[in-house]
């Protein structure tokens, strides 16, 4: 075994509640769990997703090197280690057919890994929880809503799907709608400003 295809495992509830990989809530708050590979081996993916989210191609030796964890290639690689220990947390679920993907975002700790931690980490978490919580409820869930339609919307869905898959998920029809209309403007916005680059004439 030399390489593995690794796809984005998109997830709206998650994608809604959940932290990026890369963010400090992940570092504070699953790395005692999952350990620095796994960690950085999810943030090293979190990155090339942004680039490639339709899935990719890793090497495993090359990967385990950038991580620092020698050129090792195999089943009993550091890299498939790591992918193992995601999957055990669900943080990632192989197809059985070589193909595995892995959450572009972390949920939050639940009950069960938060005993796992230090004292001073657990009652730091129920700080941050608190400081979570004390965001006025309509505010929190329109700051998901967004969050969600606007990766919907990268990933080539249109308004209307957006719409429907925000209800779906469990917001309010009126979050829904406002959501998908600010995620379309700010896509649309983002596209016309690329547009605006110049691409340098290389045919002369």
């Amino acid at each position: 075994m030399t390489t593995i295809t690794i796809q984005p495992w998109n997830d709206p509830i998650i994608d809604t509640i959940g932290h990026d990989p890369r963010s400090l809530y992940v570092e504070r708050f699953w790395l005692p769990t999952l350990g620095p590979t796994s960690l950085l081996l999810l943030r090293h993916l979190a990155t090339r997703f942004d680039r490639e989210p339709g899935g990719i191609e890793v090497r495993l030796a090359t990967t385990s090197q950038a991580l620092g964890v020698g050129a090792r290639e195999g089943a009993s690689s550091p890299l498939v280690r790591s992918l193992a220990r995601l999957a055990q947390f669900d943080l990632a679920c192989d197809d059985g057919q070589g193909t595995v993907a892995v959450r572009r975002n972390v949920p939050p700790v639940n009950r069960r890994h938060l005993k796992r931690l230090s004292p001073e980490l657990r009652a730091e978490h129920a700080q941050w929880t608190d400081a979570e919580d004390s965001e006025a409820p309509l505010a929190s869930a329109r700051k998901r809503a967004r969050r969600v339609a606007f990766t919907l919307l990268e990933q080539g869905d249109d308004p209307g799907r957006v719409e429907r898959v925000l209800f779906a998920t469990g917001f309010h029809p009126s979050i829904c709608h406002e959501a998908a209309q600010w995620a379309y403007d700010r896509h649309r916005e983002a596209l016309e400003e690329a547009e605006k680059i110049e691409v340098p004439d290389t045919a002369a």
